[in-house]
């Protein structure tokens, strides 16, 4: 843990009156909304230096720390991705922050393109686990052995169980698969896809595997959601744009957020 992590965490502290947080989330394209929901402080990231400025649109800047259905909650409601920079590590200090202030758990959210018929725009796909497609490392570079991090169990079970069974009670159709991490920005080719696809992947996007290495570095539980909002390359004649991306969010947003709640309820 970074001496500015700790620091920042103080800080907050100080802005939301030492409020505990359990649950950290990273909200992706389409969900920045659900931040507002939570009953408590927002603080900007150009507030917290060191926090990357998002430079995504569809992306809302700002962490919320608060409670959420009843649970102590800190949103992220924009990421840094790699394909800003060039940095893959580039979560890292929010992710230390979310565990300074406490949190146990992360739930990271992402916009994919599905590569499973069924599994069409507005669909949404809980993480069974995930190929680093991109070979990029956020913990290259880490002078510790804390670096070797195993990843045989990096989507925790115990979480996915949960938000299984708010899909369940919310009769929300909630899929599970592969997401494979493409570097991005540009979207994939056909002969990409088919790789990905023979690889065994679901789902492609161009985030949260970092965030998902980088979580276990820090000892925090892991699950994460996909909201499907296209077709991958080469699976549909739908063109493919970061347009089209922020337009078909919503749809699996609202669907994601209603097994969010009953996944954070009593948690």
């Amino acid at each position: 843990m970074s001496r500015n992590a700790e620091e920042l965490a103080d800080h907050i502290r100080e802005r939301t009156g030492n409020t505990e947080v359990r649950v950290g989330l990273v909200l992706g394209s389409g969900l920045g909304h659900l931040a507002e929901s939570v009953t408590g402080t927002a603080i900007p990231y150009s507030d917290l230096p060191g926090f990357p400025h998002a430079g995504v649109s569809g992306h809302n800047p700002n962490l919320v720390v608060g409670t959420l259905e009843g649970c102590p909650v800190a949103i992220l409601g924009g990421r840094a991705h790699y394909y800003e920079k060039g940095d893959a590590a580039a979560m890292r200090l929010p992710l230390e922050v979310l565990k300074a202030l406490g949190a146990e758990s992360l739930i990271l959210t992402n916009a994919a393109g599905s590569m499973r018929p069924e599994m069409g725009p507005g669909e949404i796909m809980a993480l069974e686990d995930h190929i680093n497609f991109s070979g990029l490392n956020p913990l290259i570079g880490e002078p510790t052995d804390a670096r070797f991090v195993p990843m045989t169990d990096a989507h925790d079970e115990g979480l996915r169980a949960r938000l299984h069974a708010a899909a369940k009670a919310a009769e929300v159709t909630l899929h599970e698969g592969v997401y494979a991490w493409y570097s991005g920005p540009s979207f994939e080719t056909r002969a990409e896809i088919r790789a990905i696809r023979g690889l065994g992947a679901d789902a492609v996007g161009m985030s949260t595997v970092p965030e998902v290495i980088l979580a276990r570095f820090l000892g925090l539980r892991v699950a994460a959601v996909s909201v499907i909002t296209n077709m991958a390359a080469g699976m549909s004649d739908e063109r493919i744009s970061h347009s089209h991306t922020k337009a078909m969010a919503p749809i699996g947003a609202a669907k994601l957020e209603r097994v969010l709640r009953g996944a954070l309820a009593g948690l």
